[in-house]
């Protein structure tokens, strides 16, 4: 498996840790809990295949920029977490900045 399908994977294992993490009601819940450790652990066991090819600087990035929007909608739609203007617009510079790394850095290990 490629270095951005790791990549893919460590970011989708950390979005349900961290939903998991804010259902868990500060550890209080032993499912949420349980879920939150393991998605931590895959996440991280996946992000360390993933810098085999992937820059680490740039799998990094990627990885924390799509996290944070991926979680923002979530707790959008499930926690009922409302953004104003400027979240938004940060949002979006976020976006744009992933963008950039993929489509124009040569850094990145396509």
């Amino acid at each position: 498996m490629n270095g951005y399908a790791w990549l893919g994977l460590a970011i989708v294992a950390e979005v349900i840790a961290t939903t998991a993490l804010k259902a868990s009601d500060s550890f209080s819940k032993l499912g949420p809990s349980l879920i939150t450790a393991v998605g931590y652990g895959v996440a991280f066991y996946c992000l360390s295949h993933s810098m085999k090819t992937v820059p680490v600087g740039v799998g990094y990035a990627i990885w924390s920029g799509v996290g944070i929007v991926l979680i923002t909608i979530i707790a959008w739609v499930l926690f009922k977490q409302r953004l104003d203007p400027p979240a938004l617009a940060g949002m979006g510079l976020i976006v744009a900045g992933v963008l950039v790394i993929n489509v124009f850095s040569k850094s990145s290990a396509h």
